[in-house]
């Protein structure tokens, strides 16, 4: 990922940019109304004299009342979120906390009433009195009033925000819509990707006077992102195949390889650093290009829910179904090619992340934790059920025939009351059959 794309990212998302933004706003009105109350705007004004009419006194415990107060209103945002962000950590999962900080409410929140409190001074520092060259910003006083009124609204509103945002439904869904969108994203109905379905996945020798030239990384952190479009263009200009050997959400350490190049010799300085500009090293896993990030923080909930000392079965089995809801969005649409060609050579192939992949990453670890809870063994029977009527390919129906033979083996070693047994039974007849039965019928007409 290019240094300016990742810098102006990471400044969108962070918790201080959109207050920023909002507290100059606020300087720049300050300044235009002080302007345009200085610009003769008195005759006008004076129409309306109980709502604009006020000497320098009155309008200097008025702004000097409302400055106050909002950043009275600031601390108690500032805890409100604190609150929030720690409340979460503990009962859902840190990997959550992010979403929290890039909240856009939030942000603007902060921002309205830090920009208020900015406006007040501004307009309070213009305005003198007891003298002839006395001067009252008349209309930017009565706009100041009009903020204030404007921010308890808001205050109001953001108390209602933090009320929703911390359930478990709305973190969970909030987690699940943008991992839905990023999936979309990485896979659209159309791919329009120039690859050729004749040709195997399977990576082929190279010519014998070609070898695979690896370039390692020199840092550590995860993989946040890679420039795809940066390794073709270095594959195009140096006539060579460039093949990333870790996957998007891999964590790194300095001295293991990013990418392998197809030479004659060793790349040179200049390409290796330009391969290693074309990844995102960073110390958080975001969700930009690594859609197992998504699916990884709603794992994290079920399990904190599955975990002995809150035993919240509940919030696990909703976990389970906004995983399928994520799954079977995927397993409706075309896996892209790993290989990427130009004019019919082979240029880029990429780390593969498989179906079998994410659904392993979904359930291996809430089917470990969730031993004897028969509420969850049922959902995920369900789940994936549901999963394989949205799929038309073998290989993703057999992993989740292989998670469902999974889930009846921890069922016989945990399930002990006959009546439990009978019920897990009884769906697991229903939905190895059904899953059978489609399969059956898929392999016959190919």
């Amino acid at each position: 990922m290019r240094p300016l794309k990742r810098f102006v990212r990471n400044l969108r998302t962070s918790f201080w940019f959109a207050p920023t933004l909002i507290v100059v706003f606020s300087i720049v009105l300050a300044v235009v109304m002080v302007e345009a109350d200085s610009a003769g705007s008195d005759p006008w004004l004076g129409r309306w004299p109980r709502v604009f009419g006020a000497d320098a006194d009155g309008a200097r415990a008025m702004l000097s009342t409302i400055a106050g107060s909002m950043m009275a209103i600031v601390g108690i945002t500032f805890s409100m979120t604190l609150v929030t962000l720690a409340l979460a950590s503990s009962q859902y999962s840190s990997r959550i906390l992010r979403n929290f900080i890039r909240d856009r409410v939030t942000q603007v929140v902060l921002g309205i009433f830090a920009g208020v409190f900015t406006y007040c001074l501004i307009v309070l520092r213009t305005i003198r009195g007891g003298d002839e060259a006395g001067f009252v910003a008349s209309a930017a006083v009565t706009l100041g009033v009009a903020l204030a009124i404007g921010g308890i609204a808001v205050l109001i509103y953001f108390i209602h925000h933090v009320a929703s945002s911390i359930q478990a439904s709305s973190i969970i869904a909030s987690v699940a819509d943008e991992t839905i969108a990023v999936a979309d994203r990485l896979y659209p109905l159309h791919q329009g990707r120039d690859a050729s379905p004749a040709v195997s996945e399977e990576v082929q020798p190279l010519p014998p006077q070609l070898c695979w030239q690896v370039v390692c990384a020199n840092s550590y952190g995860y993989i946040e992102g890679v420039d795809l479009e940066r390794l073709l263009h270095l594959a195009r200009e140096h006539d060579t195949i460039v093949k990333m050997e870790q996957r998007i959400g891999k964590f790194v350490i300095q001295g293991t390889p990013l990418a392998s190049l197809a030479l004659l010799t060793p790349p040179d300085d200049t390409l290796i650093a330009a391969v290693r500009n074309a990844y995102s090293l960073g110390r958080h896993r975001t969700l930009e290009q690594d859609l197992a990030f998504g699916i990884r923080q709603i794992v994290d909930v079920a399990l904190r829910a599955l975990s002995p000392s809150m035993n919240d079965s509940t919030t696990a089995v909703m976990c389970v179904d906004y995983l399928t809801a994520i799954l079977a969005r995927l397993a409706s649409r075309d896996v892209p090619s790993l290989r990427h060609y130009e004019h019919g050579k082979l240029r880029l192939i990429e780390a593969e992340q498989s179906f079998a992949h994410l659904v392993a990453e979904a359930f291996d670890q809430i089917r470990g934790s969730a031993g004897g809870n028969i509420a969850v063994m049922l959902r995920l029977l369900g789940s994936l059920q549901a999963i394989a009527s949205q799929t038309p390919r073998l290989s993703q129906r057999q992993a989740l025939l292989d998670q469902v033979q999974w889930i009846a083996e921890l069922a016989d070693r945990t399930i002990e009351s006959p009546h439990d047994r009978a019920r897990f039974e009884s769906r697991l007849t229903r939905v190895r059959g059904s899953l059978h039965a489609d399969l059956a019928v898929r392999t016959a007409s190919l």
